[in-house]
Protein backbone atom coordinates (compact mmCIF):
# COMPACT_ATOMS: atom_id res chain seq x y z
CA UNK A 1 0.00 0.00 0.00
CA UNK A 2 1.30 3.46 -0.94
CA UNK A 3 1.71 5.83 1.99
CA UNK A 4 0.67 8.92 0.03
CA UNK A 5 1.46 12.49 1.02
CA UNK A 6 -1.24 15.11 0.56
CA UNK A 7 -0.57 18.11 -1.67
CA UNK A 8 -4.14 19.40 -1.38
CA UNK A 9 -2.99 22.77 -0.03
CA UNK A 10 -1.14 23.26 -3.35
CA UNK A 11 -4.26 22.47 -5.40
CA UNK A 12 -3.07 18.95 -6.25
CA UNK A 13 -5.34 15.95 -5.68
CA UNK A 14 -3.27 13.06 -7.07
CA UNK A 15 -3.70 10.01 -4.84
CA UNK A 16 -0.17 8.60 -5.02
CA UNK A 17 2.38 11.18 -3.90
CA UNK A 18 5.71 9.77 -2.72
CA UNK A 19 7.46 12.13 -0.31
CA UNK A 20 11.25 11.87 -0.12
CA UNK A 21 11.45 8.26 -1.31
CA UNK A 22 14.82 6.52 -1.09
CA UNK A 23 17.22 6.55 -4.05
CA UNK A 24 16.70 2.78 -4.43
CA UNK A 25 12.94 3.28 -4.72
CA UNK A 26 13.42 6.09 -7.23
CA UNK A 27 15.71 3.84 -9.29
CA UNK A 28 12.98 1.19 -9.47
CA UNK A 29 10.33 3.69 -10.49
CA UNK A 30 12.53 5.40 -13.10
CA UNK A 31 13.34 2.03 -14.71
CA UNK A 32 9.66 1.05 -14.71
CA UNK A 33 8.16 4.32 -15.87
CA UNK A 34 10.66 6.47 -17.76
CA UNK A 35 11.91 5.77 -21.25
CA UNK A 36 15.69 5.80 -21.60
CA UNK A 37 16.39 5.06 -17.92
CA UNK A 38 19.15 2.54 -17.25
CA UNK A 39 21.78 1.61 -14.69
CA UNK A 40 25.43 1.99 -15.69
CA UNK A 41 28.25 -0.40 -14.82
CA UNK A 42 29.28 1.93 -11.99
CA UNK A 43 25.76 1.97 -10.52
CA UNK A 44 24.59 5.44 -11.61
CA UNK A 45 21.10 6.03 -12.97
CA UNK A 46 20.97 7.25 -16.58
CA UNK A 47 18.17 9.67 -17.48
CA UNK A 48 17.19 11.50 -20.64
CA UNK A 49 15.98 15.10 -20.32
CA UNK A 50 14.16 15.15 -23.65
CA UNK A 51 14.42 17.95 -26.19
CA UNK A 52 16.03 20.38 -23.75
CA UNK A 53 19.54 19.33 -22.72
CA UNK A 54 20.48 22.66 -21.14
CA UNK A 55 18.92 25.67 -19.47
CA UNK A 56 16.62 28.05 -21.37
CA UNK A 57 17.73 31.49 -20.07
CA UNK A 58 15.71 33.40 -22.70
CA UNK A 59 12.53 31.78 -21.36
CA UNK A 60 13.18 32.68 -17.72
CA UNK A 61 10.81 35.29 -16.22
CA UNK A 62 10.27 36.97 -12.86
CA UNK A 63 6.82 38.11 -11.81
CA UNK A 64 6.69 41.90 -11.56
CA UNK A 65 5.12 42.99 -8.27
CA UNK A 66 5.15 46.29 -6.34
CA UNK A 67 6.83 44.61 -3.34
CA UNK A 68 9.93 43.56 -5.30
CA UNK A 69 9.96 45.56 -8.53
CA UNK A 70 12.52 48.08 -7.25
CA UNK A 71 14.85 45.28 -6.09
CA UNK A 72 15.16 43.52 -9.44
CA UNK A 73 17.72 44.35 -12.14
CA UNK A 74 15.24 44.24 -15.00
CA UNK A 75 16.50 43.61 -18.52
CA UNK A 76 17.59 40.68 -20.67
CA UNK A 77 18.54 38.61 -17.59
CA UNK A 78 15.45 39.29 -15.49
CA UNK A 79 12.48 39.67 -17.83
CA UNK A 80 9.19 40.92 -16.42
CA UNK A 81 6.12 38.71 -16.26
CA UNK A 82 2.69 39.92 -15.17
CA UNK A 83 0.97 38.29 -12.22
CA UNK A 84 -1.87 37.22 -14.51
CA UNK A 85 0.50 35.32 -16.82
CA UNK A 86 2.36 33.79 -13.88
CA UNK A 87 -0.94 32.48 -12.49
CA UNK A 88 -1.94 31.22 -15.95
CA UNK A 89 1.28 29.20 -16.24
CA UNK A 90 1.02 28.03 -12.64
CA UNK A 91 -2.50 26.77 -13.34
CA UNK A 92 -1.26 25.01 -16.48
CA UNK A 93 1.48 23.22 -14.50
CA UNK A 94 -0.90 22.21 -11.69
CA UNK A 95 -3.50 21.00 -14.19
CA UNK A 96 -0.82 18.85 -15.81
CA UNK A 97 0.41 17.49 -12.47
CA UNK A 98 -3.19 16.62 -11.55
CA UNK A 99 -3.44 14.39 -14.63
CA UNK A 100 -0.60 12.17 -13.41
CA UNK A 101 -1.24 8.86 -11.67
CA UNK A 102 1.69 9.43 -9.34
CA UNK A 103 3.83 12.37 -8.24
CA UNK A 104 6.97 12.94 -6.19
CA UNK A 105 7.47 15.48 -3.42
CA UNK A 106 11.01 16.27 -2.32
CA UNK A 107 11.40 18.44 0.77
CA UNK A 108 14.87 19.74 1.55
CA UNK A 109 16.94 22.77 2.45
CA UNK A 110 18.97 25.36 0.59
CA UNK A 111 21.87 26.63 2.72
CA UNK A 112 23.95 24.64 5.23
CA UNK A 113 23.88 27.36 7.89
CA UNK A 114 20.61 26.82 9.84
CA UNK A 115 20.39 30.58 10.45
CA UNK A 116 19.99 31.29 6.73
CA UNK A 117 18.67 28.06 5.21
CA UNK A 118 15.30 28.01 3.50
CA UNK A 119 12.86 25.12 3.08
CA UNK A 120 12.28 24.04 -0.51
CA UNK A 121 9.52 21.74 -1.75
CA UNK A 122 9.78 20.19 -5.22
CA UNK A 123 6.64 18.70 -6.79
CA UNK A 124 7.42 16.72 -9.94
CA UNK A 125 6.21 13.86 -12.12
CA UNK A 126 9.53 12.14 -12.89
CA UNK A 127 11.61 9.91 -10.62
CA UNK A 128 14.71 11.34 -12.32
CA UNK A 129 13.79 14.86 -11.22
CA UNK A 130 13.06 13.66 -7.69
CA UNK A 131 16.43 11.90 -7.38
CA UNK A 132 18.23 14.89 -8.88
CA UNK A 133 16.78 17.26 -6.26
CA UNK A 134 17.30 14.69 -3.51
CA UNK A 135 20.98 15.03 -4.42
CA UNK A 136 21.10 18.79 -4.94
CA UNK A 137 19.11 19.97 -1.90
CA UNK A 138 20.40 19.45 1.63
CA UNK A 139 18.74 16.27 2.82
CA UNK A 140 16.75 16.59 6.05
CA UNK A 141 17.09 14.03 8.83
CA UNK A 142 14.03 11.89 9.61
CA UNK A 143 13.25 14.20 12.53
CA UNK A 144 13.67 17.34 10.41
CA UNK A 145 11.41 15.87 7.74
CA UNK A 146 8.75 15.00 10.30
CA UNK A 147 8.80 18.59 11.60
CA UNK A 148 9.36 20.22 8.18
CA UNK A 149 6.06 22.13 8.22
CA UNK A 150 5.21 24.42 5.33
CA UNK A 151 7.96 25.14 2.78
CA UNK A 152 9.37 28.63 2.17
CA UNK A 153 9.35 28.08 -1.61
CA UNK A 154 7.62 25.55 -3.86
CA UNK A 155 8.82 24.33 -7.27
CA UNK A 156 6.01 23.10 -9.53
CA UNK A 157 7.79 21.07 -12.22
CA UNK A 158 5.36 20.48 -15.06
CA UNK A 159 8.25 20.36 -17.50
CA UNK A 160 6.84 17.65 -19.76
CA UNK A 161 3.87 19.90 -20.58
CA UNK A 162 4.41 22.93 -22.82
CA UNK A 163 3.65 26.55 -22.16
CA UNK A 164 1.07 28.07 -24.47
CA UNK A 165 3.02 30.17 -26.98
CA UNK A 166 0.05 32.49 -27.37
CA UNK A 167 0.02 33.42 -23.68
CA UNK A 168 1.14 37.05 -23.37
CA UNK A 169 4.88 37.35 -22.81
CA UNK A 170 5.76 33.81 -23.92
CA UNK A 171 8.38 33.43 -26.64
CA UNK A 172 8.33 29.64 -26.91
CA UNK A 173 6.73 26.54 -25.43
CA UNK A 174 9.17 26.78 -22.52
CA UNK A 175 8.48 28.94 -19.47
CA UNK A 176 10.66 29.19 -16.36
CA UNK A 177 8.78 31.55 -14.02
CA UNK A 178 9.55 32.77 -10.50
CA UNK A 179 7.42 34.78 -8.08
CA UNK A 180 9.03 36.17 -4.93
CA UNK A 181 5.66 37.22 -3.54
CA UNK A 182 3.95 33.85 -4.04
CA UNK A 183 7.22 32.07 -3.23
CA UNK A 184 6.73 29.76 -6.18
CA UNK A 185 8.78 28.58 -9.16
CA UNK A 186 6.96 27.10 -12.17
CA UNK A 187 8.52 25.04 -14.98
CA UNK A 188 6.78 24.28 -18.29
CA UNK A 189 8.22 22.90 -21.51
CA UNK A 190 11.62 21.74 -20.22
CA UNK A 191 12.59 18.49 -18.50
CA UNK A 192 16.19 19.62 -18.00
CA UNK A 193 16.79 19.12 -14.26
CA UNK A 194 19.30 21.98 -14.01
CA UNK A 195 16.41 24.46 -14.22
CA UNK A 196 15.37 23.44 -10.70
CA UNK A 197 18.88 23.75 -9.28
CA UNK A 198 19.44 27.20 -10.77
CA UNK A 199 15.92 28.25 -9.78
CA UNK A 200 16.84 27.65 -6.14
CA UNK A 201 20.08 29.59 -6.65
CA UNK A 202 18.16 32.52 -8.15
CA UNK A 203 15.88 32.53 -5.09
CA UNK A 204 18.92 32.59 -2.78
CA UNK A 205 20.48 35.35 -4.90
CA UNK A 206 17.44 37.46 -4.07
CA UNK A 207 16.97 36.57 -0.40
CA UNK A 208 20.56 36.54 0.86
CA UNK A 209 21.57 40.16 0.00
CA UNK A 210 18.46 41.34 1.87
CA UNK A 211 20.15 39.95 5.00
CA UNK A 212 23.61 41.33 4.22
CA UNK A 213 24.78 37.93 2.96
CA UNK A 214 26.72 37.65 -0.31
CA UNK A 215 25.46 34.80 -2.51
CA UNK A 216 28.21 33.59 -4.84
CA UNK A 217 28.50 31.45 -7.97
CA UNK A 218 31.79 29.87 -6.90
CA UNK A 219 33.52 26.83 -5.47
CA UNK A 220 35.05 26.82 -1.98
CA UNK A 221 37.85 24.85 -0.35
CA UNK A 222 39.51 24.65 3.07
CA UNK A 223 43.18 23.94 3.86
CA UNK A 224 44.62 21.84 6.69
CA UNK A 225 45.05 24.96 8.83
CA UNK A 226 41.47 26.09 8.33
CA UNK A 227 42.25 28.70 5.68
CA UNK A 228 39.40 29.14 3.19
CA UNK A 229 39.43 30.10 -0.50
CA UNK A 230 36.55 30.76 -2.87
CA UNK A 231 37.06 30.41 -6.63
CA UNK A 232 34.89 32.20 -9.18
CA UNK A 233 35.04 31.39 -12.86
CA UNK A 234 32.87 30.92 -15.93
CA UNK A 235 32.75 27.68 -17.91
CA UNK A 236 36.16 26.60 -19.20
CA UNK A 237 38.24 28.58 -16.70
CA UNK A 238 39.15 25.60 -14.50
CA UNK A 239 36.96 26.24 -11.46
CA UNK A 240 35.95 22.59 -11.01
CA UNK A 241 39.44 21.23 -11.76
CA UNK A 242 41.23 23.64 -9.41
CA UNK A 243 38.75 23.18 -6.57
CA UNK A 244 39.28 19.40 -6.75
CA UNK A 245 42.51 19.75 -4.78
CA UNK A 246 43.66 16.64 -2.83
CA UNK A 247 45.46 18.94 -0.36
CA UNK A 248 42.22 20.73 0.56
CA UNK A 249 38.71 19.88 1.71
CA UNK A 250 35.84 20.64 -0.65
CA UNK A 251 33.15 22.85 0.90
CA UNK A 252 31.25 22.92 -2.39
CA UNK A 253 31.69 23.13 -6.14
CA UNK A 254 29.23 25.76 -7.35
CA UNK A 255 27.02 27.85 -5.03
CA UNK A 256 27.94 29.50 -1.72
CA UNK A 257 27.03 32.35 0.58
CA UNK A 258 29.27 34.56 2.73
CA UNK A 259 27.58 35.69 5.93
CA UNK A 260 28.80 37.39 9.10
CA UNK A 261 29.61 33.90 10.40
CA UNK A 262 31.62 32.68 7.40
CA UNK A 263 31.01 30.72 4.20
CA UNK A 264 28.40 28.02 3.67
CA UNK A 265 27.44 25.87 0.71
CA UNK A 266 23.91 26.42 -0.61
CA UNK A 267 23.61 22.88 -2.00
CA UNK A 268 23.67 19.32 -0.75
CA UNK A 269 25.33 17.94 -3.84
CA UNK A 270 27.44 18.56 -6.93
CA UNK A 271 26.44 18.88 -10.58
CA UNK A 272 29.54 18.13 -12.61
CA UNK A 273 30.14 18.20 -16.33
CA UNK A 274 30.66 14.67 -17.64
CA UNK A 275 31.98 15.49 -21.10
CA UNK A 276 35.40 13.84 -21.68
CA UNK A 277 35.45 12.76 -18.03
CA UNK A 278 38.23 10.36 -17.08
CA UNK A 279 39.43 8.81 -13.86
CA UNK A 280 42.98 9.95 -14.55
CA UNK A 281 42.07 13.64 -14.97
CA UNK A 282 39.31 13.98 -12.37
CA UNK A 283 39.38 10.90 -10.10
CA UNK A 284 37.07 12.23 -7.36
CA UNK A 285 34.28 13.16 -9.78
CA UNK A 286 34.72 9.94 -11.79
CA UNK A 287 34.44 7.80 -8.63
CA UNK A 288 31.44 9.77 -7.35
CA UNK A 289 29.40 8.43 -10.27
CA UNK A 290 27.99 5.40 -8.48
CA UNK A 291 24.72 4.21 -6.99
CA UNK A 292 22.66 7.29 -6.08
CA UNK A 293 24.13 9.48 -8.82
CA UNK A 294 22.17 10.67 -11.85
CA UNK A 295 23.84 10.77 -15.28
CA UNK A 296 22.07 12.98 -17.81
CA UNK A 297 21.97 12.37 -21.56
CA UNK A 298 25.03 10.13 -21.75
CA UNK A 299 25.63 7.31 -24.22
CA UNK A 300 26.61 3.87 -22.90
CA UNK A 301 27.41 0.43 -24.25
CA UNK A 302 24.24 -1.68 -24.34
CA UNK A 303 26.08 -4.82 -23.25
CA UNK A 304 28.67 -3.66 -20.69
CA UNK A 305 26.70 -0.59 -19.55
CA UNK A 306 29.96 1.38 -19.52
CA UNK A 307 29.50 5.08 -20.28
CA UNK A 308 31.23 6.65 -23.25
CA UNK A 309 32.03 10.06 -21.77
CA UNK A 310 33.49 11.29 -25.06
CA UNK A 311 30.24 10.71 -26.96
CA UNK A 312 28.36 13.95 -27.66
CA UNK A 313 25.70 12.53 -29.97
CA UNK A 314 22.91 13.58 -27.57
CA UNK A 315 24.57 16.74 -26.22
CA UNK A 316 27.99 18.02 -25.21
CA UNK A 317 26.33 19.17 -21.95
CA UNK A 318 26.32 15.72 -20.34
CA UNK A 319 26.26 16.03 -16.57
CA UNK A 320 26.19 14.09 -13.33
CA UNK A 321 24.46 14.89 -10.04
CA UNK A 322 25.58 13.30 -6.77
CA UNK A 323 25.48 14.05 -3.02
CA UNK A 324 28.42 16.08 -1.69
CA UNK A 325 29.44 13.21 0.61
CA UNK A 326 30.31 11.12 -2.48
CA UNK A 327 33.48 13.25 -2.67
CA UNK A 328 36.01 11.73 -0.22
CA UNK A 329 37.50 15.03 0.99
CA UNK A 330 34.21 16.90 1.28
CA UNK A 331 33.71 18.92 4.44
CA UNK A 332 30.32 17.99 5.89
CA UNK A 333 28.55 20.02 7.25
CA UNK A 334 29.56 22.32 4.39
CA UNK A 335 30.35 25.41 6.45
CA UNK A 336 33.66 27.18 7.07
CA UNK A 337 35.12 30.40 8.42
CA UNK A 338 35.61 33.62 6.45
CA UNK A 339 37.68 33.31 3.25
CA UNK A 340 41.33 34.28 3.33
CA UNK A 341 41.48 34.43 -0.46
CA UNK A 342 38.97 35.23 -3.18
CA UNK A 343 40.15 34.05 -6.61
CA UNK A 344 38.68 35.14 -9.93
CA UNK A 345 39.55 32.69 -12.70
CA UNK A 346 39.59 33.86 -16.31
CA UNK A 347 40.62 32.07 -19.47
CA UNK A 348 42.05 34.95 -21.51
CA UNK A 349 42.36 33.61 -25.05
CA UNK A 350 43.79 37.01 -26.14
CA UNK A 351 46.97 36.15 -24.19
CA UNK A 352 47.09 39.57 -22.52
CA UNK A 353 46.29 39.20 -18.82
CA UNK A 354 49.02 38.08 -16.38
CA UNK A 355 48.87 34.52 -14.96
CA UNK A 356 48.21 36.09 -11.54
CA UNK A 357 47.44 39.61 -10.30
CA UNK A 358 46.79 41.03 -6.85
CA UNK A 359 43.67 43.22 -6.79
CA UNK A 360 42.73 46.19 -4.67
CA UNK A 361 39.17 46.16 -3.35
CA UNK A 362 38.10 48.66 -6.03
CA UNK A 363 39.68 46.45 -8.72
CA UNK A 364 37.97 43.44 -7.17
CA UNK A 365 34.61 45.20 -7.55
CA UNK A 366 35.40 46.20 -11.15
CA UNK A 367 36.43 42.70 -12.22
CA UNK A 368 33.58 41.10 -10.26
CA UNK A 369 31.03 43.30 -12.03
CA UNK A 370 32.75 42.57 -15.36
CA UNK A 371 33.03 38.79 -14.96
CA UNK A 372 35.39 38.34 -17.91
CA UNK A 373 36.62 35.33 -19.79
CA UNK A 374 37.29 34.69 -23.50
CA UNK A 375 36.41 31.82 -25.76
CA UNK A 376 38.72 30.55 -28.46
CA UNK A 377 38.11 31.26 -32.13
CA UNK A 378 35.18 29.35 -33.53
CA UNK A 379 35.02 26.97 -36.44
CA UNK A 380 33.05 29.35 -38.66
CA UNK A 381 34.68 30.61 -41.83
CA UNK A 382 36.61 33.81 -41.23
CA UNK A 383 36.38 33.68 -37.40
CA UNK A 384 40.03 33.81 -36.38
CA UNK A 385 40.07 35.87 -33.17
CA UNK A 386 38.96 34.96 -29.65
CA UNK A 387 35.64 36.35 -28.43
CA UNK A 388 35.26 38.08 -25.06
CA UNK A 389 32.51 36.98 -22.68
CA UNK A 390 31.34 39.15 -19.79
CA UNK A 391 29.01 37.69 -17.16
CA UNK A 392 28.47 39.91 -14.12
CA UNK A 393 29.44 38.37 -10.79
CA UNK A 394 30.65 35.35 -12.78
CA UNK A 395 27.02 34.17 -12.81
CA UNK A 396 24.88 36.79 -14.56
CA UNK A 397 21.99 34.44 -15.56
CA UNK A 398 21.20 33.83 -11.87
CA UNK A 399 21.56 37.25 -10.24
CA UNK A 400 18.48 39.28 -9.33
CA UNK A 401 19.77 42.58 -7.92
CA UNK A 402 21.94 45.00 -9.91
CA UNK A 403 25.54 43.66 -10.07
CA UNK A 404 26.82 46.59 -7.98
CA UNK A 405 24.75 45.29 -5.02
CA UNK A 406 26.76 42.05 -4.97
CA UNK A 407 30.03 43.89 -5.67
CA UNK A 408 29.48 46.24 -2.73
CA UNK A 409 28.79 43.26 -0.46
CA UNK A 410 31.98 41.61 -1.71
CA UNK A 411 34.10 44.71 -1.07
CA UNK A 412 32.70 45.19 2.43
CA UNK A 413 33.46 41.58 3.34
CA UNK A 414 36.96 41.71 1.85
CA UNK A 415 37.65 44.78 4.01
CA UNK A 416 35.98 43.52 7.19
CA UNK A 417 37.68 40.11 7.12
CA UNK A 418 41.01 41.18 5.62
CA UNK A 419 40.70 38.84 2.64
CA UNK A 420 42.83 39.21 -0.48
CA UNK A 421 41.37 39.09 -3.99
CA UNK A 422 43.31 37.67 -6.95
CA UNK A 423 42.80 37.48 -10.71
CA UNK A 424 44.23 34.25 -12.15
CA UNK A 425 44.48 33.75 -15.92
CA UNK A 426 44.26 30.10 -16.98
CA UNK A 427 44.25 31.07 -20.67
CA UNK A 428 46.95 31.80 -23.23
CA UNK A 429 50.57 32.87 -22.92
CA UNK A 430 53.05 33.96 -25.60
CA UNK A 431 50.32 35.20 -27.91
CA UNK A 432 46.59 34.78 -28.48
CA UNK A 433 44.90 31.48 -29.29
CA UNK A 434 46.44 30.18 -32.51
CA UNK A 435 49.82 31.78 -31.79
CA UNK A 436 50.60 31.27 -28.11
CA UNK A 437 49.88 28.23 -25.96
CA UNK A 438 47.46 27.47 -23.13
CA UNK A 439 48.86 28.00 -19.65
CA UNK A 440 50.05 24.66 -18.29
CA UNK A 441 47.87 23.32 -15.48
CA UNK A 442 50.97 22.68 -13.35
CA UNK A 443 51.79 26.41 -13.45
CA UNK A 444 48.26 27.40 -12.50
CA UNK A 445 48.27 24.88 -9.66
CA UNK A 446 51.60 26.32 -8.47
CA UNK A 447 50.05 29.81 -8.47
CA UNK A 448 47.02 28.61 -6.49
CA UNK A 449 49.35 26.84 -4.03
CA UNK A 450 51.40 30.05 -3.65
CA UNK A 451 48.20 32.01 -2.92
CA UNK A 452 47.15 29.45 -0.31
CA UNK A 453 50.51 29.24 1.47
CA UNK A 454 50.88 33.03 1.61
CA UNK A 455 53.92 33.24 -0.69
CA UNK A 456 52.30 35.62 -3.17
CA UNK A 457 50.97 37.92 -0.47
CA UNK A 458 54.53 39.00 0.27
CA UNK A 459 55.92 38.80 -3.29
CA UNK A 460 57.28 41.86 -5.08
CA UNK A 461 54.95 43.22 -7.72
CA UNK A 462 55.08 45.48 -10.76
CA UNK A 463 52.14 47.40 -12.17
CA UNK A 464 50.62 46.30 -15.47
CA UNK A 465 50.64 49.51 -17.56
CA UNK A 466 47.31 48.85 -19.29
CA UNK A 467 45.19 47.20 -16.60
CA UNK A 468 46.81 48.75 -13.52
CA UNK A 469 47.10 45.36 -11.83
CA UNK A 470 49.79 44.45 -9.27
CA UNK A 471 51.65 41.56 -10.91
CA UNK A 472 53.95 39.35 -8.79
CA UNK A 473 57.42 38.99 -10.32
CA UNK A 474 58.24 35.64 -8.67
CA UNK A 475 56.26 32.49 -7.90
CA UNK A 476 57.71 29.11 -6.97
CA UNK A 477 57.22 26.59 -9.75
CA UNK A 478 56.45 29.18 -12.44
CA UNK A 479 59.07 30.57 -14.88
CA UNK A 480 59.59 34.25 -14.01
CA UNK A 481 59.28 35.41 -17.64
CA UNK A 482 55.75 33.93 -17.80
CA UNK A 483 54.46 36.18 -15.02
CA UNK A 484 54.82 39.30 -17.18
CA UNK A 485 52.77 38.45 -20.31
CA UNK A 486 54.47 40.98 -22.61
CA UNK A 487 57.78 39.16 -22.03
CA UNK A 488 56.34 35.96 -23.51
CA UNK A 489 55.32 37.55 -26.81
CA UNK A 490 57.85 37.59 -29.65
CA UNK A 491 55.88 40.45 -31.20
CA UNK A 492 55.92 43.17 -28.50
CA UNK A 493 53.99 45.66 -30.65
CA UNK A 494 51.42 42.94 -31.26
CA UNK A 495 51.05 42.49 -27.51
CA UNK A 496 50.58 46.24 -26.96
CA UNK A 497 47.89 46.38 -29.66
CA UNK A 498 46.08 43.33 -28.26
CA UNK A 499 46.23 44.73 -24.70
CA UNK A 500 44.61 47.95 -25.92
CA UNK A 501 41.97 45.96 -27.76
CA UNK A 502 41.05 43.92 -24.67
CA UNK A 503 41.08 47.07 -22.50
CA UNK A 504 38.60 48.67 -24.93
CA UNK A 505 36.31 45.62 -24.67
CA UNK A 506 36.36 45.90 -20.86
CA UNK A 507 35.64 49.63 -20.99
CA UNK A 508 32.81 49.24 -23.48
CA UNK A 509 31.19 46.47 -21.43
CA UNK A 510 31.44 48.47 -18.18
CA UNK A 511 29.53 51.44 -19.61
CA UNK A 512 26.20 49.85 -18.69
CA UNK A 513 27.26 49.63 -15.03
CA UNK A 514 29.16 52.90 -14.72
CA UNK A 515 26.20 55.00 -13.58
CA UNK A 516 25.65 52.86 -10.48
CA UNK A 517 29.33 52.25 -9.73
CA UNK A 518 31.41 54.55 -7.50
CA UNK A 519 34.17 56.72 -8.93
CA UNK A 520 36.82 54.51 -7.29
CA UNK A 521 35.41 51.45 -9.07
CA UNK A 522 35.16 53.25 -12.42
CA UNK A 523 38.83 54.26 -12.09
CA UNK A 524 39.85 50.67 -11.26
CA UNK A 525 39.41 49.53 -14.85
CA UNK A 526 41.97 49.50 -17.66
CA UNK A 527 43.63 52.68 -18.91
CA UNK A 528 43.09 53.58 -22.51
Amino acid sequence: MVNSFSLANHGISVHEVLRNPSPAHLYELALQREKGSAITSSGALVALSGAKTGRSPKDKRIMDHPDSTNDVWWGPVNIKLTEQVFLTNRERAIDYLNTREHLYCIDGYAGWDPKYRIKIRVICARAYHALFMHNMLIRPTDEELENFGEPDYVIFNGGKFPANRYTFGMTSTTSIALSFERKEFVILGSEYAGEMKKGVFTIMNYLMPKQGVLSMHCSATEGDKGDVSVLFGLSGTGKTTLSADPKRKLIGDDEHAWSDEGVFNIEGGCYAKAINLSEAAEPDIFRAIRFGSVLENVVFDEHSRKVDYDNVSITDNTRCSYPIEFIPNAKVPCVAKHPNNVIFLTCDAFGVLPPVSKLTNAQAMYHFISGYTAKVAGTEMGVTEPSATFSSCFGQPFIVWHPTKYAELLASKLTKHNAQCWLVNTGWSGGPHGVGSRMKLKYTRAIIDAIHNGELNNAKTVEDPTFGLAVPTECAGVPAEMLIPRNTWADKAGYDAMAKKLAALFTDNFKKFAEQASEDVRKAGPRL
